[in-house]
């Protein structure tokens, strides 16, 4: 059994998720000066009051959030608006290997309930057994589905695997092929090139195929769904839909103490009862999970509607916005960065380092 979260960010030590040896030596350079500080008012001297007011500056910057992001986020965006007309190669061209399949589950799997929990489940031991394959983190598998509406609604779906350089041996993408062959018909495949971006507007891209696309990342995922989520949502449209998910499942040791740590900011940081309760009803699961030798997975989806026209665009949003709150799902259409976002609902996602989209 895995645990899977949408809020990454909550638990301190999940630098998992490929952070670049600039931000590695950024957060270690925060923590000592955030140390220093502290120390500093341990000593026989008083600190500077300009020290206390810097590092309160920078959690204000860091934590006010107009919206889904912090101003530091918003400010992070906006330069790469300006920098950037397009997602540069290095954005999905890492280190390491990457291999691309198409599924197909068995006919009715997904149909029946009792299928579909053990498709999920087989699913959950391949990301276990990925996680652990080595200390560290990095390994990603990313799943995509594309619903192409002509005559008849095309599906194509595909299984991507990056495991990054010097993470974990290639007898280790061999023995996940073996995993995923086991959900379903798999066959190789080589995803076309990304599509570059031609124009940009308010919320979404012109790519170079003439099509009109906006990605939405999914911030909120509802506990149970009654099995027709995916039905409503990427069938019966007149535009295509496409819906990715990246898995980044953690090692044991690291799953183990980033429960623990979100346990312990839990009980620090809540002083509603009600909602102590549930973060306590939460890490119990996640601590039984743990014991049966499940892992934690971040996950990040995102959801790209496509149209002809800004105004399909517009209706294709509305439709979607309108769907998923009828599933209490959340959606983040990602301003300033669509130039990127579309990218990840397609295979090449599958090697992108955190901070791709912000």
């Amino acid at each position: 059994m895995s645990m899977y979260s949408l809020t990454p960010g909550f638990r301190v030590p999940a630098l998992q998720r490929g952070l670049s040896s600039t931000e590695v030596a950024l957060t270690r350079l925060n923590g000592l000066v955030a140390g220093g500080v502290v120390l500093s008012g341990l000593a026989v001297s008083a600190p500077p009051f300009e020290a206390f007011g810097a590092v309160g500056a920078a959690a204000l910057v860091l934590n006010c959030a107009p919206g889904p992001r912090s101003v530091a986020r918003w400010a992070a965006v906006g330069y790469r608006r300006v920098r950037e007309r397009t997602a540069p190669e290095s954005m999905t061209r890492q280190p390491g290997e990457t291999r691309s399949w198409t599924l197909y589950p068995r006919h009715g799997a997904i149909q029946d309930p009792y299928l579909r929990a053990g498709w999920h489940e087989a699913f959950a031991q391949a990301l276990v057994f990925a996680g652990n394959q080595c200390r560290s983190g990095g390994i990603q598998v990313h799943v995509t589905h594309h619903a192409t509406v002509r005559e008849a609604t095309d599906h194509q779906q595909t299984v991507t695997v990056h495991i990054p350089q010097g993470v974990a041996p290639v007898r280790v993408m061999d023995t996940l092929e073996h995993e995923l062959a086991m959900l379903g018909d798999l066959m190789p495949h080589i995803p076309d090139p990304p599509p570059t971006v031609e124009e940009r507007g308010p919320g979404w891209v012109v790519l170079d195929d003439g099509r009109y696309a906006s990605t939405a990342r999914i911030t909120g995922w509802p506990t149970e769904t009654g099995g027709d989520l995916m039905a409503r949502l990427l069938l019966g449209h007149d535009e295509d839909r496409s819906l990715a998910t990246l898995y980044r499942p953690l090692p044991a040791g690291m799953a183990r103490r980033s429960a623990k740590w979100q346990t312990m900011l839990g009980l620090a940081a809540t002083t509603d009862q009600v909602k102590s309760d549930e973060n306590e009803r939460s890490s119990s699961t996640t601590h039984a999970a743990l014991v049966d030798g499940g892992t934690l997975v971040d996950l990040d989806a995102y959801l790209t509607v496509w149209g002809t026209c800004p105004d399909s665009i517009t209706a294709a949003r509305n439709e979607a916005a309108l769907i998923t709150d009828r599933h209490r799902i959340r959606l983040d259409w990602l301003t300033g960065q669509q130039h990127r976002a579309h990218l990840m609902t397609t295979a090449h996602g599958a090697s992108t380092r955190k901070g791709a989209v912000l």
